[in-house]
């Protein structure tokens, strides 16, 4: 085909139209994001997920299509070495992982592949109050009961840096309660199973979940199984008739240094038990429509909706302010980090 001179002119302003609006198509327009949990199918972590995939792409320039991508194993670490080295800074990666994952790079495990002050940090739902639940027909009845077993019960536990691993040590060491800590479940389903068939009698778990999903509506109602303890400074108003761990430390006399230990590792739950990251390297600008679209997400009528029908609550804690954190949590003098090693090393 020939063009005349006289349609040169036309032919060039087409194609200079043409590529002005590429230029200013949205960014995420025609893209996928894919939202790796590094947790199985049906967590709590991975209903979360699944939410938000509902809801996130309507505030995202160019409305973006959303998969979910399980990843489980050892805590969410898969997940976050995942994350941190085979993705590109490209703000098409989100990722669900554990809370207090950053203890394993203090300590140095060798399983850790990320720098946790190097993750994009997009927010959290919720900070994560814990607690310690038991079968009810476990021979442990007290607190007392359970310093002074020589057969301390069995507590679940996908794996290290996980609540279920870390916390039962820390009562152990702070408070003298004695466990005996099972780790490698894949997710949680796999922990509820072993609790009603008996192979364990304990699990460290967020607060949030134990009143938000199954089998715990059921098991509550059924008197299966029974709190001990919580992390929460000030008592959950679910849970008022529950001895916070700062209660107990005063119970027991717990020194002042060991006081401190106790609240650099508490310290963890202000990330929350799934927050939300996605690759180091991001662009403060991608960084920022991430962020935004997480918070109009939470703020959203018909999630807000959704989340109150599951009887979940939502206290977020910004990206900017996690970025922060993990900057600081990461900055360790060594006495704190030996005291980790020992306390983690069991």
């Amino acid at each position: 085909m020939r063009f005349t001179k006289s349609l040169v002119p036309s032919v060039l302003f087409v194609l200079s139209l043409t590529a002005a609006a590429q230029a200013q198509s949205p960014y995420y327009q025609g893209k996928t994001i894919r939202f790796i949990v590094g947790y199985q199918p049906g967590d709590t972590h991975d209903l979360w997920a699944r939410m938000y995939t509902r809801y996130m792409g309507k505030y995202l320039p160019g409305n973006p299509t959303f998969v979910v991508q399980n990843m489980p194993g050892a805590g969410g670490m898969i997940a976050a070495n995942h994350v941190f080295n085979l993705t590109k800074p490209d703000g098409l990666t989100l990722a669900t992982v554990g809370g207090a994952l950053y203890f394993n790079q203090l300590i140095g495990r060798a399983e850790v592949r990320f720098d946790w002050n190097k993750f994009t940090w997009i927010g959290t739902p919720e900070p994560a109050g814990l607690l310690v639940y038991m079968r009810t027909d476990a021979p442990y009845k007290t607190l007392d009961d359970l310093r002074q077993t020589n057969d301390p019960p069995k507590c679940s536990a996908t794996g290290l840096g996980s609540a279920g691993y870390d916390l039962p040590r820390l009562l152990e060491d702070v408070l003298g309660l004695k466990f005996k800590v099972i780790s490698g479940y894949p997710g949680g389903a796999d922990q509820d199973l072993a609790m009603e068939r008996g192979e364990v009698q304990c699990r460290a778990f967020t607060i949030e979940a134990f009143f938000g999903r199954e089998p715990y509506f059921t098991w509550v109602k059924k008197n299966f199984v029974r709190v001990l303890l919580q992390t929460e400074r000030q008592r959950h108003p679910k849970l008022a008739d529950i001895p916070t761990i700062y209660e107990l430390m005063d119970q027991y006399k717990i020194s002042p240094v060991k006081r401190r230990m106790a609240g650099v590792y508490l310290s963890s739950g202000r990330f929350g038990s799934r927050p939300i990251v996605s690759s180091p390297g991001l662009t403060p600008e991608r960084a920022k429509m991430l962020r935004d679209a997480y918070a109009k997400t939470l703020k959203d009528p018909d999630f807000l909706d959704e989340i109150a029908k599951r009887s979940w609550s939502v206290e977020p804690v910004v990206g900017e302010e996690l970025q922060a954190l993990a900057k600081e949590v990461t900055s360790q003098p060594p006495e704190v980090i030996d005291w980790l090693k020992k306390l983690l090393a069991k």
